[in-house]
């Protein structure tokens, strides 16, 4: 299939050729498009609006895919219960997880990467908790659901994920816990908090459910930053780290130690074990071995396939958006024939001129599409514009599979030359339908001496 791109610059030659083959002055078009600035600015504008929602719309479509398209490497994989399609419903035991680490050699390689003594596969329990918050709109909480991950050593899933901290951060302390500054109660003891490394996205998701009085001293009012507290289960966390990570579904998740988020939320058992292995190829080898492995019940998945089936809503969002889109452009074709209709109406005897001093029936319909093409592109320019200043903004949304199970996700916008080309190339196909039908419903038909009675 074509790319967008490619399509474009098509439309642009085409437009360009037009010009080149138009007998009619391009001056007598930019003329009459100035004289009748009002209808011209009105038509414009609708093109704008048009344009610049169908770029924030694809911005978002963009910034799901680079997310979900960004989670995971494909040298990992992904291991859960068998029967289970995410691992919100899985449940494995520490034996299960042993069996596989123990794999030692595969094909004559180890089948789990070692560093430095370390076996790169991270044991992981996923939640999704229900937190209640106040957004200062009224009296009664709201709620919203927040992913925790719970991690028995940090460090080795970092490197499992590939997933580094941003400066000034550190993972979570062997005890995952560590004391609240204040006044220690009557045994001398101070009260603690558990740690908490947090998603980029999701720290500035809690940063603005503050109150008014935590934003006052907090020292970051646009996200938690190291050291801010949030409370989560009936216990108090405290930020140690912020994960590097804005470009993955971890920008929405809270990790924190395993032996203390497991019981807090009622999950004693392990949900997930990812492995590291040599490269893609070996991912898929060691997937098909565990696949017909008849010691553990579990399903293997390859990270990236994993997170892949994550997008199947972000086509469910693309179908919506293409619905839209068409809506639109029908009312932006209408528009723009409504104002060609106007112009040939009001410009009868220009035609009428126009053919008596030798052009074509053919030369004035190619100056009347060329009219309507420099509309198109205007308002289309000035609509990728307006919708280009959406670029890095961030938008919560729910992402799905076909297992039925989602979770909620912080996202970057993201528009790229494919979007805005897309932009374009809808604002000139708009122009190319409104403005080619009424010439030849009117205009073309009329003879010189009629047009001129």
């Amino acid at each position: 299939m074509l790319n967008c791109l490619t399509l474009l610059l098509a439309a642009l030659a085409l437009v360009l050729a037009l010009v080149a083959v138009g007998k009619v002055p391009l001056r007598y078009n930019i003329r009459n498009l100035t004289v009748r600035w009002k209808t011209t600015l009105m038509t414009a504008l609708a093109f704008t609006l048009v344009v610049a929602l169908l770029t924030v719309m694809l911005a978002f479509v963009n910034g799901m895919r680079r997310m979900t398209e960004g989670t995971g490497q494909p040298g990992n994989v992904l291991i859960l219960s068998d029967g289970s399609t995410d691992e919100a419903f899985s449940n494995l035991s520490p034996a299960d997880l042993s069996e596989i680490e123990s794999l030692g050699r595969l094909d004559g390689q180890p089948a789990i990467v070692s560093e430095n003594g370390r076996l790169l596969a991270s044991r992981e329990t996923y939640l999704v908790v229900n937190q209640p918050f106040f957004d200062g709109a009224g009296k009664d909480p709201k709620r919203r659901f927040l992913q925790v991950r719970g991690l028995d050593d940090p460090q080795v899933s970092a490197r499992v994920h590939n997933i580094e901290l941003m400066p000034g951060g550190s993972w979570f302390s062997t005890a995952g816990v560590a004391e609240l500054p204040g006044a220690a109660d009557e045994s001398g003891h101070r009260k603690t908090a558990i740690q908490a490394v947090l998603g980029e996205g999701i720290a500035h998701e809690l940063g603005h459910s503050r109150s008014r009085e935590q934003l006052a001293t907090a020292r970051n009012p646009d996200r938690l930053d190291l050291g801010d507290t949030f409370t989560l289960g009936n216990r108090e966390w405290i930020v140690c780290g912020i994960l590097q990570s804005a470009n993955s579904t971890f920008n929405s998740e809270i990790w924190a130690k395993r032996a203390l988020m497991g019981p807090l939320f009622g999950k004693d058992t392990y949900t997930t074990l990812v492995v590291r292995t040599a490269d893609a190829k070996r991912a898929g080898r060691l997937k098909d071995f565990l696949k017909d492995y008849k010691k553990v019940a579990i399903a293997a998945q390859v990270e990236t396939d994993y997170y892949a089936a994550l997008s199947e809503s972000n086509q469910q969002f693309l179908y919506a958006i293409v619905f839209v889109t068409a809506v639109m452009a029908i009312g932006g074709i209408f528009g723009v024939m409504n104002t060609m209709f106007a112009a040939i109406s009001q410009r009868v005897k220009d035609i009428g001129v126009l053919g008596l001093l030798g052009y074509s029936r053919g030369h004035i319909l190619i100056s009347f599409l060329l009219e309507s093409l420099l509309l198109a592109l205007t308002g289309g320019l000035l609509g990728c514009a307006l919708g280009a200043m959406s670029h890095g903004l961030t938008a919560t949304s729910f992402v799905t599979g076909s297992s039925g199970a989602g979770r909620s996700v912080v996202l970057k916008l993201a528009v790229d030359s494919q979007v805005l080309s897309s932009g374009i190339l809808l604002s000139l196909g708009m122009g190319t339908v409104g403005g080619i039908i009424p010439p030849l419903l009117r205009a073309i038909r009329l003879k010189p001496l009629e047009a001129l009675r």
